[in-house]
């Protein structure tokens, strides 16, 4: 039987989170790292993949950054070539990189419409059929898509990105049935409203967006970072075997809560 720290050992696997040189990302490549994982990570340009070793340098982390556009299929491919060349297979696969564009639908023009889709759904349909046949070779594998709450709720101004995020999580349901044969646990992570820097001017105190936030949140607080990096360790570990299909909302408890009587 193996112990609770085997349980959520990482040690010896490669992990992959997409678009992770900073933010979400970042974290949950950084708990992956604590683990003992191999950290591998990718971002559009030299510039953000340089921001990124920077940052996992003065975390203590020896993470590996490539340039890589994760909607272009062939880039995709000789990425993954490459790293199970250099590196080995990769055992676990975060889908962390994406894009939100909050445009009324009527003024949204179709072309940027589906330049959300492509970064938010189909990118991780490709980056998961690159790597899914290493995964096999491998004996199994583990896929953690980053949902939204988004893939469950509607909102004003966000039609691509949670058109785009639904249609995650029913990739997340059909990875997982077409492969949790071959020991592979495709599942999703659902952040609630996190406090990054880029949220930073809506989380002033009396703005009436972070008065809003607190009001739906039974936990009465913004998320952090740091709040995902349990929950995406344990959907990566072995300790998740038997969990397939499911996403995961981290969200202080919004989707449970019908919010406060007026």
């Amino acid at each position: 039987m193996n112990t609770m720290q085997e349980l959520f050992s990482l040690k010896g696997k490669v992990a992959w989170v997409t678009g992770a040189s900073y933010g979400i990302g970042f974290s949950i490549a950084s708990a992956y790292a604590a683990a003992g994982a191999t950290v591998i990570f990718n971002d559009l340009n030299p510039e953000l993949v340089d921001k990124g070793l920077a940052a996992y340098k003065a975390a203590g982390i020896g993470a590996r950054g490539y340039v890589c556009d994760v909607t272009d299929e062939a880039q995709v491919n000789a990425l993954v070539a490459r790293v199970e060349r250099e590196i080995g297979p990769v055992n676990i696969l975060v889908n962390n990189a994406g894009i939100i564009r909050r445009v009324p639908m009527i003024e949204m023009p179709a072309e940027e419409f589906r330049k959300v889709i492509d970064v938010d759904l189909t990118a991780p349909f490709i980056v998961a059929k690159a790597v899914l046949p290493g995964m096999i070779r491998a004996g199994g594998g583990k896929i953690i898509n980053v949902c939204s709450m988004m893939s469950e709720l509607g909102r004003e101004t966000v039609s691509a990105y949670a058109a785009a995020k639904g249609g995650l999580k029913m990739l997340t349901r059909n990875i997982a049935s077409e492969y949790g044969a071959y020991n592979v646990q495709c599942n999703g992570i659902g952040p609630g409203y996190i406090a990054t820097p880029q949220t930073a001017p809506l989380r002033e105190p009396g703005h009436p967006f972070n008065d809003f936030i607190i009001a739906k949140t039974p936990a009465a607080r913004w998320g952090t970072p740091a709040d995902l990096e349990g929950p995406a360790l344990f959907l990566a570990s072995a300790a998740s075997d038997f969990v397939n299909g499911h996403v995961l909302y981290v969200d202080g408890g919004i989707l449970a809560y019908i919010g406060k009587q007026p």
